[in-house]
């Protein structure tokens, strides 16, 4: 059966370019951004290993760690890391899994025949403190990936696991949330004082502290 959101994400142990791991083990007990690339020495992964470089003291900030994935040894991985650290003006600071037999890969569902069934594709998923999957992300091979979109995320779900609230379309850290519907106005009144009221249905507060 396919990986969804909420399922448990799957332990494995494989070698990295910073030595072996046993996935639930690394984890530990915080949150982490784990993400695919089809093929080492392709020039769109390039440009994104070396922005995830670049944003590491971002991610950091808020407690999380990053590891990526291709199904290229870890020969190839080192090498391809130099290359990323020269053109992108970065040094890349996170594991990269080598998984030549494809058994990760194959975990997370990142083959996809329908695209090329000899290399993963562009996933990447969002791991909570509890190690269930948060988020799920695929993208085609043609396109970057938005990583300024992914912190906005992991604000959100950091946000959202220790307050009833939801974030809006659009929201950056620092807006105005959304009252869950869960919350009766006589609880928001209690937790979420001045709060306002457009529909019974939504209802908007400063973002908890």
């Amino acid at each position: 059966m396919a990986l969804r959101l909420g399922d448990e994400a799957p332990n494995f142990t494989a070698d990295t370019t910073e030595g072996k791991i046993t996935f639930h083990e690394w984890l530990g007990g915080g949150w982490a951004v784990f993400f695919s690339h089809p093929k080492d020495y392709t020039p769109v992964c390039t440009t994104e290993l070396g922005t995830v470089a670049k944003i590491m003291p971002e991610l950091k900030k808020r407690g999380v760690k990053v590891i990526a994935i291709s199904v290229d040894p870890i020969d190839a991985h080192k090498g391809w890391i130099n290359d990323i650290n020269e053109t992108q003006k970065t040094t890349v600071n996170y594991p990269i899994i080598a998984d030549p037999d494809k058994k990760v890969a194959q975990l997370y569902d990142m083959i996809h025949p329908n695209a090329l069934d000899n290399m993963t594709v562009r996933s990447v998923f969002i791991i909570g403190p509890d190690k269930k999957v948060k988020l799920m992300l695929t993208y085609p091979a043609s396109c970057g990936r938005n990583f300024d979109e992914l912190l906005r995320v992991i604000d959100s779900l950091q946000l959202t696991a220790k307050h009833k609230v939801a974030t809006p379309a659009n929201w950056k850290s620092g807006e105005d949330c959304i009252i869950t519907p869960a919350v009766n106005d006589e609880e928001a009144k209690k937790l979420f004082p001045g709060f306002k009221t457009v529909k019974p249905y939504l209802r908007y507060t400063s973002q908890p502290k």
